[in-house]
Parts: C-alpha cells; structure tokens; sequence
C-alpha cells in the first residue's frame, strides 16, 4: 500500500487516506485531483476497504472516462468501473429493461434535432436550423432541471432565460418531441438518466441488485452536476454515503445548461458527518499565471472560493495588449506563436481561446498565412474524421495478414498511400488538417513499437481510444472556445477578444451570470502552464469605430489605466438607468413586465408600427446572427425589434431610450439599425 500513497502531497495523501465516505475534496485548477481520487480508490481496494467491482466512478466525459480507467489499471485496480453518467446508466437500463419492461430496450439518439425538425413540422413552425439547435439545447435544461412542457414557460420566465423563439412555442415543440420520441421507441441523453431512477424506484430487485453491485461511488468534476443526475446519483445511493466527490467551485461554467454548483458547495450541510479536504498546491501553472488567475477571483463572490499556491518556479509574466483591430490582433498573435516554435515551443502546446466559437475565423485566417498548422477543437471528432476512419480500416485489414515488417515502417508505409507525405502542405485548410491526423497515427505507432507491440496491437490501441474518444496529440495549434478548453493545458495559451460585450458576453445580465462568466476567464488563464497572452481590440474592422473597451475583469491588472468606474450591483455596465418608473405611451399606465416596458406601452394598448420596416429588421437580424454563428435572439429579441419598428428611432439617443439596448449593443449594431429605419421599405407602386 505504501507505493499507492508515495509522491502524494499531504493534502493528496489526506484524500487517499479517506478511505470511507462521505468525503468532499475541494480541488483547485492543476492541484491533481485525479491523482489524488485514484490513488484513493486504489488505497481502498488494496487495503480491502471495497471489492473493485463495487466501485463506481463518474464523470462527464468519456475521455476523462478513460484518463481514469487507465490510471486504476496503472494502479493496480483494472476491474473499477470509471464511467460517464449516462454509460453507467445506459448499461443498467439496457440490462434490466427486457426483465422488468419486456421487449427490447428502446435505441437511443444522439441528436435530438431530426426528430424537432418533423416537430416543427407536425406545429406547422419553421425555425431555422441554428434556432432549432437552441432549443433542443432550452429542452435539454428543462429535462436536466426536471420541468415538463406544460411548466416551461413560467420556468423560463422565473430562471431568466433567453429562448431563441417566444417560449410558449418553444413549449409546443418541446411536447411534441417528446410525444414522437415515445411513439418511436427512442431515448435522449437525459431520458436515460430518468428511466434509470425510474426503474430502480418502481422496482425494488432491481434497485437492491444495482445497490449490492455498487457500494462505493466517486463522482468527479461535481460542480458540474445537474438535478437529474443528483437524482439518479441519490437512487443509486439509496440512503447511503459512502461517497467520494471532487470538484472546483471556481471552475461552474456550466450553469446555463442546468449545472447547478450548490450540490458541492452545501456538501458538509447534505452529509454533516463529511471530511472536507481542499487541495490548493498548484502544480500546472507559474506563480505569474497562478498571481492573474487569483487577482481576477478576488472580487469573485463565488461560494468556498479556493485561492491557489503555487508549486513552480517563476516564469514570464503574462502580457496585456490592446489592437486597433480584429484582424491587427490576429496577425499579432500569430506572429507571437511563430515566435515561440522558433524558441522550440511545440504547437500542440499552443492554445488560442475565445468566448465563442465565430471569433475563431481571424484566428484561423492569420495562423495560415503564418503557416502555423492549427487544430479546431470542438469540431469534428478525431476518430470521425473521414481520413482517419479510412486509415483505421486499412490498418485493420493489414493486420490481419501482418508480416514480419516493423510496426512504424509498416504503419506509414499503408498512411503514405492515403496521404501521408514527409512534409506538411503548405499553409492550412482540409490538406494539412488531414495530413496532421495521419502525422498523429504515425506517431502513436511509434509510441505502440517502443513498447513492443505490433500491428495487431496498434489496431486494438486505436479501437481502445476511439472508444474512449481518446484521440492521439495532433501537432497543431489548437483553436478552441472557452468552454471547450476547460479539463486541458497547454504550455502558452492566448486569450483573445477580451472586451466588454464578449467577456462578459453581452446577454450576461443578472449577477449570478455575471459571476460565471468571471469563472469562465478563470479556466481560462489556468489552462496556461508558463507563457500566458490576454489581448483585445478596440473595434471589428480596420478603420472602424475605436468604441470596445477591455473586459472590466482585467480592470487595475493590465498595467494600463483602470477603466471608469462601472456602477450597479451587478458589477456592470448599466444599460439604462431611468429617473423614475416607465409607463405606457399610450394610456400612462405604469409598465411592470420586462416585455411591455421594452416595447414602452401595455401588451393590450393598440400601437401602429411599420410591417415592412420589421420585416427588414428580422432579415438584418437572421443575416448578422448567422455571420457571427450566435442565434438571432444574441442580436435583438423579438420584443426589441417590434420596439423599434414602432418607434422607428433616428438617432442614437432614441435608440437608446428603447430599454434592452444599451451601449455595447449600440456600438455593435446601432449603425445598421438606424440606416434600416431612415429607409422607406415600402413597395414601389
């Protein structure tokens, strides 16, 4: 047992130790918390604590899935099962279903948008596709926070949220999914998780038999748990506490889908006979890195915040750099990057992050003219990618005849015929995107022959991984959302397009959502382990209007004059700030609804407004929302368009006096809104 608990930091070992639940381990960014929960389930079994078959450990994805599967085998504990919630519950449901519902288990679908898609249509609606893709994503956090269509409406009203369409219809949609997802026998991600509870709750044996499997869970990345799989973790449990769970209070960036972080920070409360044990060593970052990353919580109200010591010596301090421009910015942080392959940083060490995914589109123009290979990460799979799906089946074949040929040789001997080249194409796109995927299976054929394995070898490596989606490095800089990076690092790590409106994002409103969006910089500058680059531009275009400002979160740590002073609760920019309350224009009543105070008068009151104006706002709107890859609702809602083709505003003052439009808006937007309402729309006669 001794070699289980050496190498641990004392806080580690602490955790290791803890052998018996309930235990709470708050673990900060790179403090090696899956080092410290494996080696504690690896303390357990060897000491005799539990069986390994009875453990059960869960988590998000399945690559971290995996990452914990392949350190239990390391450890000695091979038969732990380390499972995302919904395998786990998908190999209970299958199991038992032909027994306890008979028949076959009903399939499962991994999207729910074609099945929206006959929804709509049976509605007679016609959301367009990017609208569609958000409410499936409004349907999946009702089913997560467990609100039926029939409640959805008074539900998104009392959380704040911003459906794409009005949300009655969103309703409508939402029922009628469900109903033809019943007829047809099929299951969504979140139904798994509800018929699992489902089961073990109407059906005792079924309940004790899960229960004498499993009697020691672990639960990883716990601030990231939604009421339906607090649930369904519950129903496992029945009663029990032999439970293990591990999160970082500073890292809940998931709460617009359902996440909800209460569930670890009231822990001690649920279990009040809990050890609590807080990992805050830092080993993955500089202390530079570590100093932002704490700097920019400080002011943090989030619950049990962990503050970080670090464990490295001292690197270079992170840069701060403001550009005239978007694509200024780019071509500067390309040359960055090529700065730093020359001085022997490998790309695949290399992150560039933003807030959403649409800002990548300069990232990638700049890093090809710079001939950087990059990677877009959130993109399509790596083992779904067509070149990579055509190797494994040649490798396959091959090794079904395999001679006496080296594993390396032989490997890129079959990749060369798909590809492979010693040389990477020039500048980036599909062909060196291709080439890199083949470049990473060579490699890792490399790795599998330094350790002895042959071609049959190689082939079960990649089944494993693919499995697992466990995809080999691929050498290129990876491109990636915020969001997206969150459980990676990377040598450098440039944060681009922090600005006011982006970060936060502009439809952050409510201090809470402001609050998150704090976090989300957070993961953002610990994904950094030594060279750390946060810049912004002060306007979209070259020769645009200057009128961005640095993101208030950077504020008095750039080196640069704080920016104003920005009042509200919230801690942001105000949109508006009325003298007294807003009535209607029409009949001078008091307005209360955020609705009727938007459009300045009451929902009953008659109002003219110019039919083909807002129709011309709607296809401005669905054009520049499909441009910057966010839904319509991100520009203006529904409710803000009518406002304004009733008011027909010419100025910028009258414009801002619609409340829901404020300064970033207006910067962003007020330009073509207002030249859309100087125009006459009117059919000539």
């Amino acid at each position: 047992m001794d070699d289980v608990l050496a190498g641990l930091d004392p806080e580690q070992r602490e955790v290791a130790e803890a052998v018996r639940g309930p235990v709470c381990v708050l673990a900060g960014a790179g403090t090696g918390k899956t080092r410290a929960i494996t080696h504690r389930i690896a303390h357990a079994v060897r000491s005799g604590v539990v069986e390994p078959s009875g453990v059960l450990a869960v988590t998000f994805t399945t690559r971290a899935a995996g990452e914990l599967r392949q350190r239990l085998r390391v450890l000695g504990a091979p038969l732990v099962q380390a499972r995302t919630f919904h395998a786990a519950a998908l190999r209970q449901l299958t199991y038992f279903w032909p027994r306890v519902i008979g028949g076959s288990a009903p399939a499962v679908i991994e999207s729910k948008l074609p099945l929206l898609v006959e929804a709509a249509r049976a509605i007679r609606k016609n959301p367009d596709r990017s609208e569609l893709r958000d409410i499936a994503g409004e349907i999946e956090w009702a089913k997560v926070t467990q609100i039926g269509p029939e409640d959805y409406v008074a539900a998104a009203s009392k959380h704040h949220r911003t459906p794409p369409i009005d949300a009655a219809q969103v309703a409508e949609l939402y029922d009628t999914y469900e109903r033809i997802r019943r007829e047809r026998h099929l299951v969504d991600f979140e139904t798994i998780l509800e018929l699992t509870a489902a089961v073990m709750t109407e059906h005792q044996e079924v309940a004790t038999q899960i229960r004498q499997q499993y009697r020691y869970f672990v639960v990883d990345e716990y601030q990231d748990v939604n009421p339906l799989q607090k649930l369904l973790l519950d129903t496992w449990l029945g009663g029990r506490d032999d439970l293990c769970v591990v999160g970082d209070p500073n890292q809940t960036i998931y709460s617009f889908t359902g996440a909800s972080p209460r569930y670890l920070t009231n822990f001690a409360v649920e279990f009040p006979n809990s050890q609590v044990i807080k990992l805050v060593r830092d080993y993955r970052s500089t202390p530079q890195v570590v100093d932002l990353a704490n700097l920019v919580l400080a002011k943090s109200r989030t619950p049990h915040r962990l503050e970080l010591v670090a464990q490295r010596p001292d690197g270079p301090r992170p840069r701060f750099e403001e550009f005239d421009d978007e694509p200024a910015e780019a071509a500067a942080v390309a040359r960055a990057i090529s700065t730093l392959l020359n001085q022997g940083v490998p790309a695949r060490e290399i992150a560039v992050l933003f807030r959403v995914n649409a800002q990548s589109e300069a990232y990638e123009e700049a890093l090809a003219k710079a001939d950087v290979p990059y990677v877009l990460r959130g993109a399509e799979r790596f083992f779904e990618r067509p070149e990579v799906r055509q190797a494994v089946v040649l490798l396959r074949g091959a090794a079904r005849s395999a001679g006496d040929a080296p594993l390396a040789s032989e490997v890129h001997h079959i990749l060369s015929g798909i590809g492979l080249t010693p040389n990477p194409p020039s500048g980036g796109g599909k062909a060196r995107e291709k080439w890199e995927s083949l470049k990473a299976l060579a490699d890792l054929a490399e790795d599998v022959a330094a350790e002895g394995g042959d071609l049959s070898a190689f082939v079960a490596e990649l089944e494993r991984r693919a499995s697992e989606q466990h995809a080999p490095p691929v050498e290129g800089v990876t491109l990636a959302s915020l969001h997206a990076a969150k459980g990676l690092e990377w040598d450098a790590v440039f944060l681009v397009g922090l600005t006011d409106g982006m970060m936060p994002i502009i439809y952050a409103e409510t201090p809470e959502q402001i609050e998150e969006e704090r976090r989300l910089l957070y993961v953002g500058i610990t994904r950094a382990r030594a060279h750390l680059h946060l810049s912004w531009a002060l306007a979209r275009a070259p020769g645009g209007r200057k009128g961005r400002k640095p993101s208030r979160f950077l504020d008095g740590l750039t080196g640069r004059a704080a920016a104003p002073a920005r009042s509200s609760a919230a801690t942001r920019e105000p949109r508006r700030a009325p003298a007294a309350p807003i009535s209607c224009r029409v009949c001078a009543k008091t307005l209360v609804a955020a609705a009727e105070q938007k459009l300045g008068r009451c929902a009953s009151c008659p109002s003219d407004y110019d039919e083909a104006l807002l129709a011309a706002l709607k296809a401005w709107r669905t054009a520049t929302a499909k441009e910057a890859t966010v839904p319509t609702y991100v520009v203006f809602t529904d409710v803000t368009l009518q406002a304004i083709a009733e008011r027909v505003p010419t100025t910028e003052q009258q414009l801002l006096a619609i409340a829901g439009i404020g300064r970033v808006k207006l910067d962003k937007y007020g330009a073509d809104v207002l030249e859309l309402c100087r125009t006459d729309h009117s059919s000539p006669a």
